[in-house]
């Protein structure tokens, strides 16, 4: 009566059993340096155009909008604050979170994928080599340092976005914003949005693995599990995103 939960439950359970390799690899020997740096460039120096790109228009697009709401109450020129606000809380790790679930999690479910369907991960354990640890710990790893480093990128390029917006036209004064940008951040803005990249690069990393690790049937196995690490990866962002901010605002009202 209840075989529809099964499927579901065993997915959590083997999802949670790659993580917990994973992560026991990381103090593990080999560690496979190359290729954690090979994959910190595919993931990070290769991302940078789509997360500039979002960061720019992101900040525009907020300074544009803000600016029609405050202005009904005549606090255009804290534009600046609500744009920094939330970018940093808010905009910069989910959307970068969310371009580079699209990016890499599709990609690297696609390149695992199509290794197990060509039986490379089978010949890898065959020679003796651990496939999470030459796998997916690098991806994991690479992951959880490039994204934090691009969400800052991200932030920055959104202020940028929103300075332009604000100076060309909204007529507000360059020193006149980016002192409303600075003013009202705290180290709780901070560490948000620090903590939160950190989390998603988890997310995306493993849930793009497990996806490809388990593809079979092919080459349209190999579409199937591109598009469903995709959606999963986009899916647990949000929610963890819900959870994590809630934490946040709890703990800056008590």
């Amino acid at each position: 009566m209840l075989d529809f939960l099964k499927e579901p439950f065993i997915a959590i359970q083997e999802f949670y059993l790659l993580t917990g390799r994973a992560l026991r690899n990381v103090a593990a020997r080999p560690h496979y340096g190359d290729d954690i740096v090979a994959q910190m460039d595919l993931i990070g120096v290769g991302s940078l155009p789509i997360v500039i790109l979002t960061g720019l228009f992101a900040g525009a697009v907020m300074a544009l909008q803000m600016s029609r709401a405050l202005q009904q109450y005549g606090q255009v020129d804290q534009t600046g604050t609500l744009v920094s606000i939330s970018l940093v809380r808010e905009l910069g790790p989910v959307l970068t979170a969310l371009m580079m679930a699209g990016r890499n999690s599709s990609g690297i479910a696609s390149e695992l994928g199509s290794m197990k369907v060509t039986e490379q991960i089978d010949a890898m354990r065959a020679l003796g080599t651990d496939p999470i640890q030459k796998l997916v710990t690098p991806r994991m790893v690479a992951t959880a340092v490039m994204l934090p480093l691009l969400t800052i990128l991200a932030d920055f390029i959104g202020m940028f976005g929103g300075w332009f917006v604000s100076r060309f036209f909204l007529d507000l004064p360059s020193q006149q914003y980016w002192s409303s940008v600075w003013r009202q951040l705290e180290w709780n803005d901070i560490t948000q949005g620090l903590l939160k990249p950190f989390v998603f690069a988890f997310i995306i990393s493993l849930v793009g693995c497990y996806y490809g690790l388990r593809a079979s049937g092919g080459t349209q196995g190999v579409g199937r599990a591109t598009t469903q690490s995709m959606v999963a990866a986009s899916v647990l962002i949000l929610i963890l995103d819900f959870f994590l901010g809630k934490i946040f605002v709890s703990q800056v009202v008590s």
